[in-house]
């Protein structure tokens, strides 16, 4: 139910909504009923619109700092550098970074005959939707409930012309709440790929990705795999690596909960100078460590796609 905190978890099957057990005592039990009685008129546009992208990935997070953003924008570009046709779909609607990220920030996206016209990012073969590019000016605030970022997720979905896409992603924010049930619950019908948890290799960030793995399973949504961020310092003069955690573990971590672990990203100063800059990395510097990094976890997450689409 959007805009209602739920403390055990919505049904993963819409038609359940309001009638599971888990819906007794939550406030908006009575308007998930009304919802499902007479249907999302939108739903079946929606529909439409992701039926002709062939995979959906979710970027995920379980807390703020660990490079969710960085790494969602950076996977869209090495998958469309492996010939992929990518769309990157910012839904974290209170934060946008994704159009500073991608090089379109002050573009301004256009409402067709068709719809929304996504931005193309000059730095890659990416289209980019994101709440940062309808706002005014960068410093205008995002003050709105719950109800209000469901419509606008809704919007981006069902009037953004995307057209054909092999892969579309979707940049969320973090944890758990409105945004994320919303885009789970939207995409339900159109077999999302899951999602891919980026995290750092700190203790309280593993923790809180615990929530995260609950989070998808009470929604019935995969988890592709997990992606450790900031995991090292490769020292760009002499090319020392420096453990910055060296009493934790990522990828142990994946082996306990059975999670594909993607792979590790080191700390890199010119990737963050990238990031600022609006500008490609492999492109810049193609040498650094962590572009070959991304190339790495880019193929790991093509080889579970491929196996998606088997089974």
């Amino acid at each position: 139910m959007e805009g209602v905190v739920c403390t055990v978890g919505c049904p993963s099957n819409a038609q359940l909504a309001g009638r599971a057990p888990q819906c007794e005592g939550c406030p908006g039990r009575a308007l998930c009923q009304t919802s499902v009685a007479v249907g999302d008129p939108d739903q079946e546009l929606i529909d439409c619109r992701m039926n002709a992208i062939r995979h959906k990935i979710l970027i995920l997070s379980g807390k703020g700092g660990v490079g969710k953003s960085t790494i969602a924008a950076a996977l869209s570009l090495a998958l469309s550098r492996m010939s992929f046709k990518v769309g990157l779909l910012d839904v974290d609607i209170c934060g946008p970074s994704i159009p500073q990220l991608m090089g379109v920030q002050g573009q301004t996206v256009v409402n067709s005959s068709w719809g929304w016209m996504p931005l193309k990012s000059p730095i890659g073969d990416v289209k980019v939707i994101s709440v940062g590019s309808l706002l005014e000016t960068d410093s205008t605030a995002i003050v709105w409930r719950g109800p209000r970022k469901t419509a606008l997720i809704k919007r981006f979905l069902k009037d953004t012309f995307f057209g054909r896409l092999d892969c579309l992603v979707v940049d969320t924010p973090p944890g758990t709440s409105d945004e994320h049930l919303t885009i789970v619950k939207l995409l339900n019908n159109v077999n999302p790929d899951g999602a891919v948890i980026v995290t750092t290799p700190q203790k309280m960030a593993l923790y809180t990705i615990k929530k995260e793995l609950d989070f998808c399973r009470k929604l019935s949504l995969p988890v592709l795999g997990i992606v450790e961020n900031m995991s090292s310092f490769i020292c760009p003069c002499c090319e020392e690596n420096s453990e910055l955690f060296p009493n934790s573990s990522v990828e142990k971590f994946a082996e306990e909960h059975c999670i594909s672990y993607l792979g590790r990203i080191p700390v890199d100063p010119n990737l963050a100078r990238c990031c600022e800059e609006g500008s490609n990395v492999e492109q810049i510097h193609p040498l650094s460590p962590s572009v070959k990094s991304l190339k790495d976890i880019a193929k790991h997450l093509q080889i579970r796609l491929m196996q998606n689409e088997i089974t």
